[in-house]
């Protein structure tokens, strides 16, 4: 079993332990990253730690967390754990607090990560569910940050399993899709390669910037406009996105056949990310 990081120290699952006057767990305040470890270094890691810097921002404690020295603390941890090819999950809370939702004057915050396995690539096309169980809010400011609530994402997922499917897209107060549960969607439509925007709720993903980026690459006009269901359902491909799962994609939604007939368009963008991490 690996071990974990917390505070600066390297120690056995067990031995981790976080306070009961703890906000990230009383309250959920504090902010996560799931990044791929590969060739033992962390693909994409300045992106990933720039979202961790937006998110303290807009939770107030951004001049609590030493970020450069969080970055060596990730460039240890795997060092010490010899990790190769894996998944890495930083968690950041605000730390231990007095009763109440008031934040203390002088934070000093929890950090800890985690290692675990590289889940096998995700060959098999995906089934898909419209969440009605509850919606994203795209008007909140945690709609644009890896905030430690997912409970939104976990009652969708829970939903989609029960009704067969591997996933659910989550709509935002408008109707428009705004997610997938842990993944940024796209829809590939007469060359086009559609993402919904920020504005709509959609996580500003380092995947999905990254996809955005290589589009062209891959023949693709990269677009970022609203999508409604009808936009998922007539498109020619439906695509999700994420740092580990890298590009998904969906074979049906609510029990209907999608679109599968941009084949070479999506192995073109898989093939420019897979030279990406190859690359370093």
């Amino acid at each position: 079993m690996m071990r974990v990081w917390q505070d600066g120290r390297i120690v056995m699952p067990e031995e981790a332990h976080v306070s009961i006057a703890d906000r990230g767990l009383l309250l959920g305040d504090g902010l996560f990253e799931t990044m791929a470890v590969h060739n033992a270094q962390v693909f994409d890691l300045d992106a990933h730690l720039e979202r961790l810097a937006a998110g303290f921002g807009v939770l107030g404690f951004i001049e609590a967390v030493d970020l450069p020295k969080l970055r060596a603390g990730i460039a240890r941890y795997i060092a010490a754990e010899e990790a190769s090819c894996a998944v890495l999950r930083v968690t950041v809370t605000r730390g231990a607090g007095p009763r109440g939702l008031a934040p203390p004057e002088a934070p000093r915050p929890t950090i800890f990560m985690t290692l675990s396995p590289m889940p096998p690539a995700c060959e098999t096309p995906l089934s898909l569910h419209i969440a009605t169980v509850t919606r994203r809010n795209e008007h909140s400011a945690l709609s644009r940050i890896k905030a430690l609530p997912y409970l939104d994402n976990v009652l969708a997922l829970a939903e989609a399993r029960a009704q067969g499917a591997d996933d659910a897209l989550l709509l935002n107060t408008r109707g428009t899709i705004a997610c997938a549960t842990v993944a940024n969607v796209f829809a590939i439509r007469e060359g086009r390669l559609e993402t919904p925007p920020v504005c709509d709720g959609a996580l500003p993903g380092t995947m999905r910037a990254l996809v955005l980026s290589l589009a062209k690459g891959a023949g693709l006009a990269p677009i970022e406009n609203s999508l409604h269901v009808k936009d998922i359902a007539e498109a020619d491909e439906v695509l999700l996105t994420n740092s580990i799962g890298r590009v998904m994609k969906a074979k049906d939604c609510n029990g209907l056949p999608l679109g599968r007939q941009a084949g070479a368009a999506v192995e073109r963008l898989r093939a420019l990310i897979a030279s990406r991490f190859d690359a370093g």
